[in-house]
């Protein structure tokens, strides 16, 4: 396993980072390809002892009960200073008005409910899920840092929004002298790369590191073009992307292919190392429900892709409206 900086903040995290929303209680949340606790347990040791010291998982991801797991397997496999924890807030976790969002109770709350679940005393990256339009900003801010200040969480993070609203929530907090966001976690892989117009110039120009979700497209890359997948027979939203410009996404996706065919690997290890050329991204966040999936992120590392595939990859892709968070 390789390591790194995230960003340019003094947190060393691994090259990949498991994420954990394939693992929670069946079906909850409308997670039907969710792994119980029994199921998950191989991939916790072996993401453990492949040197991944990283996890991922939210507080909305099967209603908490992946964060339940997940804090189970962590201390099952390893010590706590062995490993960092990310998990998430913002997306509804009931029906009540105050039960979602960045408002400050929603904040004060969820942390600790989260907290709770993973069975920890802190968590080393708390990362607000999406951006909140109904709280002011300033009111989100002052309530992450204090979390930060009361010991319950180490680093902050965000995910998926506009480049002008990340811009504009690190600006409030460099004007009230509080914790400003050191990692953005957003959708980006071959078939969906709009972020590198605007947000992962600010990220790196900022220090922010970039946490990318997908690096496969929900596996489009890691199979032919069109083949089935059984998640995406269970996961409503994955089977709404990727679907702008199916022309462009068959291209790239042959491009990957051919590739794989002539090194003799596979097509998951040619997307992924396609995440390694990026230098905005610190790491890649990788789902495993199976076996390989895990063993061909890691194999991954030691592909070096040159100039010419990387260019083989990216030249047939097209302009698209980003999708996922808006």
């Amino acid at each position: 396993m390789n390591y790194t900086k995230l960003g340019e903040s003094g947190l060393t995290i691994s090259r990949l980072v498991l994420g954990c929303m394939s693992y929670g209680e069946p079906g909850r949340g409308g997670h039907g390809w969710s792994l119980d606790e029994d199921a998950s347990r191989p991939f916790f040791r072996a993401a453990v002892e492949a040197g991944i010291t990283t996890f991922d998982t939210a507080n909305v991801y099967s209603l908490g009960s992946s964060e339940v797991i997940s804090g189970r397997m962590l201390r099952e496999f390893a010590t706590r200073d062995q490993v960092l924890i990310a998990t998430k807030l913002a997306m509804p976790m009931g029906s009540g008005p105050n039960d979602r969002g960045l408002s400050r109770g929603a904040i004060m709350t969820q942390v600790d409910a989260s907290l709770q679940r993973l069975g920890t005393d802190y968590i080393d990256l708390y990362q607000i899920h999406r951006y909140d339009p109904h709280t002011p900003i300033e009111e989100t801010m002052l309530a992450l840092h204090d979390v930060v200040r009361a010991g319950k969480v180490r680093y902050i993070g965000a995910s998926s929004m506009w480049a002008w609203q990340f811009a504009r929530m690190q600006h409030v907090a460099e004007l009230g002298g509080w914790t400003p966001f050191v990692s953005m976690q957003d959708q980006y892989n071959p078939i969906m790369r709009e972020e590198e117009r605007e947000m992962h110039p600010f990220c790196s120009a900022t220090g922010v590191g970039v946490l990318s979700y997908s690096p496969l497209a929900r596996g489009r890359l890691s199979r032919p073009y069109g083949a089935a997948s059984e998640r995406l027979g269970l996961d409503e939203t994955g089977a709404k992307l990727y679907r702008q410009d199916e022309t462009s996404d068959r291209a790239i996706s042959d491009a990957v292919g051919s590739i794989a065919d002539e090194r003799g690997i596979s097509r998951a290890q040619v997307a992924m190392a396609w995440q390694f050329t990026k230098p905005a991204v610190s790491a890649p966040i990788i789902g495993a429900t199976k076996p390989n999936h895990l063993s061909d992120a890691v194999a991954a590392l030691d592909v070096e892709l040159t100039a010419d595939e990387v260019a083989r990859i990216e030249a047939p892709y097209t302009p698209r409206r980003p999708e996922g968070f808006v």
